[in-house]
Order: structure tokens, then sequence, then C-alpha cells
């Protein structure tokens, strides 16, 4: 791949050290300028059938770009707003209720832990925890649903290879996945993957997917149905859902804001996803061994794109950093700070981060 080309895409990278992908990717001028684009066109047009009409066309490309990411059919992505998004639509759309469990790890996201918490006050569903890496062994009888990160948010672990021997459905958070490394839900052995397309794929908030396994999808009824949802909106009370994964659309997703996710995954698919992957995740390596002979304390990972290590200071280091042009974060409750390495990332980046500590 062509890392210079790339790099260029991406303004913020002329000035500053970017490493912040894992909470908002880079905007890409392409994806600027095709939602620019779309707004002019509303603007000096209207907004009536044929900008609705582009919604539909702009989110079948949509659906169908992050079909192949996750390598399935298009007909099985819902396109959401976000990774918590799918996660939402997942656990309320599941018959559990008293007597059942989830099992997730302690130290996950507050988006997939928020929503669990939510399940267990309204339907009195058990949540019990265990470490990540101890999840497949900790599934007890009661335990109906696993949830967790494809990717730790906290310290760039894979999710623990026994899930796909399970048969209790699996739920993986794929916030720091997809994009990030290989998504193949086949591979993953899950039931449930939910995304979002504004971190590694660098495209605009209020973007996301939700994979759900076609096996799933009669015992997982939507708690809502809304106009995109419908096979027959004109026959709102009597239609049934939409016979796929459109059953789970969010129901107003912006035609701009389509537009230039698609045009930042059709940028960085220019480059070949396998070599956009590899490149982050050689580059992640590279920075974890680098401070780790710093004698800094680096988090347990996998070949991620993600490196976090342990700080006497993280949030006065986030912002000593980012006042020397070095955008990384903390991450609250933990005693980590987390660099987010692209394949848009150079050596060059490395070295003013390391300079920088």
């Amino acid at each position: 791949m062509d890392a210079t080309a790339l790099r260029d895409e991406f303004a913020v990278l002329a000035d500053l050290v970017y490493l912040n992908a894992g909470t908002f990717g880079p905007l890409p001028h392409a994806a600027v300028r095709a939602s620019l684009d779309v707004l002019d066109s509303a603007a000096a047009q209207g907004r009536g059938r044929p900008y609705y009409e582009l919604r539909v066309e702009l989110g079948d490309r949509q659906r169908a770009a992050y079909a192949a990411l996750l390598a399935v059919r298009p007909d099985d992505v819902a396109l959401t707003t976000s990774t918590s998004d799918g996660v939402v639509r997942v656990v309320t759309s599941l018959d559990l209720g008293p007597g059942d469990e989830v099992l997730t790890a302690p130290d996950e996201h507050p988006g997939l832990l928020g929503p669990l918490n939510a399940l267990h006050a309204r339907r009195g569903v058990a949540v019990r925890t265990a470490p990540f890496a101890d999840l497949a062994d900790a599934i007890g009888p009661k335990t109906k649903l696993v949830a967790c990160s494809h990717v730790s948010w906290v310290t760039g672990a894979l999710r623990p290879a026994g899930l796909a021997e399970t048969d209790v459905p699996v739920l993986l958070d794929g916030a720091q996945g997809i994009g990030a490394v290989d998504a193949d839900v086949r591979r993953l052995g899950c039931a449930f993957y939910a995304g979002s397309g504004q971190k590694w794929l660098c495209g605009p908030l209020g973007t996301g997917m939700l994979w759900i396994d076609p096996d799933w999808r009669d015992r997982a009824v939507p708690l809502g149905t809304t106009y995109v949802n419908l096979a027959e909106p004109g026959q709102a009370l009597q239609s049934e859902p939409q016979p796929d994964g459109r059953r789970y659309d969010a129901p107003a997703l912006a035609p701009e804001t389509i537009a230039g996710a698609l045009a930042a995954h059709d940028l960085l698919a220019s480059h070949g996803w396998p070599e956009v992957q590899a490149r982050a995740a050689g580059l992640a390596a590279q920075l974890a061994d680098r401070l780790a002979e710093a004698g800094r304390t680096v988090a347990p990972r996998d070949r991620t794109t993600l490196v976090s290590w342990e700080d006497p200071d993280p949030e006065g280091t986030r912002t000593r950093l980012a006042d020397a042009g070095v955008v990384i974060r903390d991450l609250p409750g933990t005693p980590y700070v987390r660099a987010s390495v692209g394949a848009w990332s150079d050596q060059e980046d490395l070295e003013r981060l390391l300079a920088a500590l």
C-alpha cells in the first residue's frame, strides 16, 4: 500500500500526531467532500423525493461495504448509529428475564455495560462478570448470553478464542475491531456483532452496523419497528417487520452522513483492507516494544491497533501530550493511557509520542 498517499488524505496529520482513532478516527478529505456535496445539493434543490432516494441508494452501498468487512451477505446487516445502538437493539430484542444470566467482563466499555445494567433493572436478568480472558471457562448453566469486546478497549486484547466453541450465543462489541482487525463473524463464532463507523472506518459520528446471525433473527424480536423497519409501511398497523437485517435499522440516517462514511470506507478499501490492518498492527507492535524498552508497563495485548500503558497521572499526561501536539487518551477508572495506531500513522508519529513522554 502507498502509506504516504493514504496519510496525505488526513488534514489533521499535517500538524498533529493523532493517535485517538479508538475514539474518533481521523476524518479524510474524501469524507468531508462527499458530505458537503450532498448538503449543497439538498440546500439548492430541497429535500424532496430525490434526497430520500439518495438516502436509500447510499444506504444500500453502505450496507454492502460493511457486509464485506464482516464476510456476510448485505441483507444480514443492519445500519445503526453506533456500536452501543447495536448492543441495545440486541439485548432488548432477546427474551431474557428472571433466572437468566448474561456473562460479561468487569472492564468492558460503558457502552456495553450500561445496556446490561438496564436489562438487569428492567427485566431482572442477572449480570455476572469474569475476567475477560476467562469468559469462555466462566460460562454456567444459567448463562444465556455472553457479551464482550471483539478487541478490549482497555488493553487491545482479542476476545477469548474459546468463545467460538460455546453453544451460548455471543454478542461482540466490535467498536475496536471492525476496520482495525479481521472481523469475519463466522470465524469469530458470534451470534451478534455490533460495530461503529466513526472509529477505525474513519466515518462521521452517527454511523455503525449490526449483524445478527440469520438463525437468531426470529428469536431476536425488535423492541419497536419504524418506517424503515416495516415490510409494508403503508399498512403499518398490520405490517410485519422487514424479512432481513433491515428490521434492525436505525430510523433516521442522513444521506450526507452515509455519504461521508462511504467515502472514508472506500478510501481505506482502495489501499486494501489486509494491508491497512497489517500496517496498523505492525506499527502498534513497534510502539508497544519501544514503550516496554523504555521501562513502561504495557497492558497485555494481542496484535491489534491499541497500545495502553500505565501512567501515574493518566489525565495529566493526556493533557500534557495534547499541548505538545500528540493526541492520545486516558482511560477513566484505569491506570492507563492509550494510543490508537492506524495505517495512516508513521514512524515519526511514534518518535514524537515517545519524545513527548
